[in-house]
């Protein structure tokens, strides 16, 4: 029997086709004890855009990729 994973968005229920459509907000708390918390969501979300309107983007980490020849 085949089996097929479907991705549902935790903030507004809507299914997630696509998995360009998909966001993953993680919440990381300060003190240790209580963990970091990690949601998924469709872009298109109200929370997710209202995170992204008011949050920062990390830099990225590790070595920078080479140039295109």
């Amino acid at each position: 029997m085949a089996r097929k994973t479907v991705l549902v968005s935790d903030f507004s229920g809507k299914e997630i086709a696509d998995p360009k459509w998909l966001a993953t907000v993680t919440v990381k708390f300060a003190d240790a004890r209580r963990g970091i918390v990690v949601a998924e969501a469709h872009i298109e979300d109200k929370i997710a855009q209202e995170i992204a309107k008011v949050g920062r983007q990390q830099a990225r980490r590790g070595r920078r990729p080479k140039a295109a020849a």
